[in-house]
């Protein structure tokens, strides 16, 4: 960021908070103390202020940072593993050629556009460049389909040569690579050609829309402006964690010819948060209709362990969309409402004992369905920590507690764990920021 502009974003940022103090004193039941929580009626990408709750949870800034640097360490350059499988290692980042570098799903030998959306978003938030056009790379010239009517879509997975196994698209993947490059381009400018981030960013975005123009099929769904589960083919439901409400008032300004579109996604997508959870646990089903009720194929039972309809492993990034939503924007009153529902469930399982399968009434998944390793999972204890945001349930500083104590991801499962875990910290310690340029989007 250049003097001149971090001048004016400090000047704005203290005009904010002295605009802001009186409702933050008053915001109902907000916890008194520390001003880290996430009670901030303005939300970080206005005032540069992000909610830090390691802080109001007593941890120093010093340690934070330090748990943040090992585990960037480890995941991007610790242990490779042994090949094949390297399942006995630590990195999930492998460096293909001097340019070319992706992230492999360890557990399945692949690597997933969600996975490359993440280590890009990543390695921007804290200022790895090489790494992030080595990602970026490899996402541009081997994920990307360049030909028809999906255009400018990544497929969802290649293997780790760069061969696509499947030209179907993930619509997860897609948002978090389009927020890396804008966010790439409000931190470090735009180079051109490939390194143009901000117009390959409105290039993937525009497409979302406009598939549809050349053939092909919108991303997004027409009616009810959310994202679908898979285009081109499974386009008739959606998937709760793939509502990004907070990268969608980024996406207005990165792509400013569907701005329209993109604020109406925007509302869409906070409905969608408010709608799938369940009303008594907080727990939100993988797979969702459009209106939030749980998706179920033909066959399928309300008290079976199908993927789709039950709390798993998609549904859990729900928690964080919700609250990093509120810690760039503003909490609103239905985000305290879901983080404390949530909270209240969990405390009632056992904050540090939990297991990471439920059906959506809150009853665990039958035995045989909870293998998940390991059973308390790391990649949902930080996607729980991030209700703390927003919750003012008595207990939320322990589910800050329970990420701190929770060990760097490795070995099999370290893939979706390691990303989250890694995403937790950075949501959790104020350090997971709007860089996406005029980064004040009203």
């Amino acid at each position: 960021m250049n003097r001149a502009r971090k001048l004016a974003v400090a000047l704005l940022s203290a005009a904010a908070l002295v605009a802001a103090a009186p409702s933050t004193a008053l915001a109902a039941g907000a916890p008194a103390g520390h001003p880290g929580l996430g009670h901030n009626p303005v939300g970080g990408a206005a005032t540069g202020h992000y909610p830090d709750v390691f802080a109001a949870a007593g941890y120093s800034k010093k340690a934070v940072d330090a748990r943040l640097q090992e585990t960037w360490q480890q995941l991007f350059h610790g242990d490779p593993g042994t090949a094949p499988t390297h399942a006995d290692g630590q990195s999930i980042y492998y460096q293909l050629s001097p340019d070319l570098a992706y992230v492999e799903d360890i557990g399945n030998q692949d690597v997933r556009t969600e996975g490359m959306g993440y280590a890009m978003m990543i390695a921007v938030q804290l200022g790895h460049k090489q790494e992030f056009d080595s990602l970026w790379n490899f996402a541009k010239t081997k994920m990307q389909i360049q030909s028809g009517g999906e255009k400018y879509y990544f497929a969802w997975h290649t293997d780790t040569t760069g061969k696509v196994l499947s030209t179907g698209v993930a619509p997860d993947g897609d948002q978090w690579i389009a927020a890396a490059l804008a966010s790439a381009s409000g931190r470090w400018g735009d180079g051109s050609g490939t390194y143009d981030y901000g117009q390959q960013a409105e290039q993937i975005l525009h497409a979302m829309w406009h598939a549809s123009d050349n053939g092909g099929v919108n991303m997004f769904d027409a009616a009810s402006h959310l994202p679908t589960f898979s285009p081109p083919g499974a386009v008739s439901y959606s998937d709760p964690s793939y509502a990004l409400p907070a990268f969608y008032k980024v996406f207005a300004t990165a792509d400013p010819s569907d701005k329209a579109q993109w604020e109406q996604a925007y509302t869409a997508g906070e409905k969608m948060l408010q709608e799938a959870p369940n009303a008594q646990t907080g727990l939100a089903p993988c797979y969702a209709n459009f209106d939030g009720t749980p998706y179920m194929r033909a066959g399928e039972t309300v008290d079976d362990n199908a993927y789709d309809h039950n709390f798993q492993e998609d549904a859990w990034r729900v928690i964080a969309n919700a609250n990093v939503d509120a810690a760039w924007f503003g909490t609103k009153p239905w985000q305290t409402k879901y983080s404390d529902t949530l909270e209240n469930f969990f405390q009632g399982q056992g904050v540090s004992t939990y297991v990471s399968r439920y059906h959506l009434d809150g009853t665990p998944l039958t035995a045989g369905q909870n293998t998940y390793e390991p059973a308390h999972a790391q990649g949902l204890v930080a996607m729980n920590s991030t209700s703390a945001i927003t919750a003012n349930a008595h207990g939320r500083k322990d589910f800050v507690r329970d990420l701190w104590n929770t060990p760097i991801p490795s070995g099999q499962a370290r893939y979706y764990d390691g990303m989250l875990y890694m995403l937790g910290l950075l949501y959790d310690s104020g350090q997971f920021k709007d860089w996406a340029p005029q980064a004040h989007h009203h």
